[in-house]
């Protein structure tokens, strides 16, 4: 039998929810950091990366056709050293306006954005996962009032560019309340509680359960106070088939209450 290449080789890329955490995670790789370049590794032949960030919303949805991104720097108050940083990656508008074309059928709003640069969002986990940025990167924005529902049939219309060698990555993070981040609250055992109901989610493939999230899961209002971080695992999970089995990437818990878990559809 011949050995198994991965599915980057054989033109199909994978899906993949990030959590992206503070953007003190560019300095802090954490347990995530490594994983991920390890990842990387494994992803040989891909066209492109898309990413959903919940730093980049607009009415309906926009997608960057920008063929040399700027590396945006969307934080204040933060250590200097992550202001020098940048990510080089070029855009790579052919595919993003292919891109827009297929949201379009799928019966959303579409518009392009020829000048849209790369949020923390996207370049932070980016620089662990593809740290050479030697693939072309471009984003598709959150449309402002994205649900649940609808955040997994926007990974759904995405799902055929994975046969493309496109990358999708819904970055977000599994928990994220910015009010006890900055009062520095460390109280990590419910946050623990929602990580491990989110695991058993999707690993059961429950999409019922995830897009009801809000009234399901333990401390979802205190995990998520808005839903725009949690959204990005939707879009990915909408963009793996079912017979793909999930595999959680455990990246520990940073600053008392920031779950870094991460998932992944579609490798070995």
């Amino acid at each position: 039998m011949a050995a198994e290449t991965s599915p980057a080789r054989r033109g199909t890329a994978p899906a993949l929810f990030i959590s992206h955490g503070a953007p003190t995670f560019a300095l802090e790789p954490g347990l995530l950091g490594p994983q991920l370049t390890t990842l990387g590794g494994q992803l040989d032949g891909l066209a492109a990366v898309l990413v959903v960030s919940p730093h980049w919303q607009t009415p309906g949805i926009r997608v960057m056709t920008t063929a040399a991104p700027e590396t945006i720097h969307d934080f204040g108050g933060f250590p200097r050293a992550l202001y020098e940083m940048r990510y080089p990656a070029r855009g790579e508008p052919a595919i993003a306006a292919e891109v827009a074309l297929l949201l379009r059928e799928a019966g959303f709003d579409v518009a392009l954005d020829e000048k849209r640069g790369l949020d923390h969002g996207t370049w932070v986990p980016l620089r662990y996962l593809l740290p050479r940025a030697d693939v072309p990167v471009f984003q598709v924005s959150m449309p402002m009032d994205l649900d649940p529902a609808g955040a997994f049939r926007l990974g759904h219309a995405l799902a055929p560019l994975r046969e493309r060698g496109v990358l999708i990555v819904g970055s977000g993070s599994l928990t994220h309340n910015l009010y006890e981040f900055r009062q520095d609250v460390k109280d990590p055992e419910y946050a623990r509680d929602f990580a491990e109901w989110v695991a058993k989610a999707v690993v059961a493939r429950a999409a019922d359960r995830l897009v009801d999230y809000r009234r399901l899961a333990p401390h979802a209002e205190r995990a998520h106070p808005t839903d725009e971080h949690f959204l990005p695992l939707l879009v990915a999970m909408g963009a793996s088939s079912e017979a793909e089995i999930p595999r959680r990437i455990e990246g520990g818990m940073t600053y008392g209450t920031l779950s870094m878990d991460s998932y992944e559809w579609g490798l070995p």
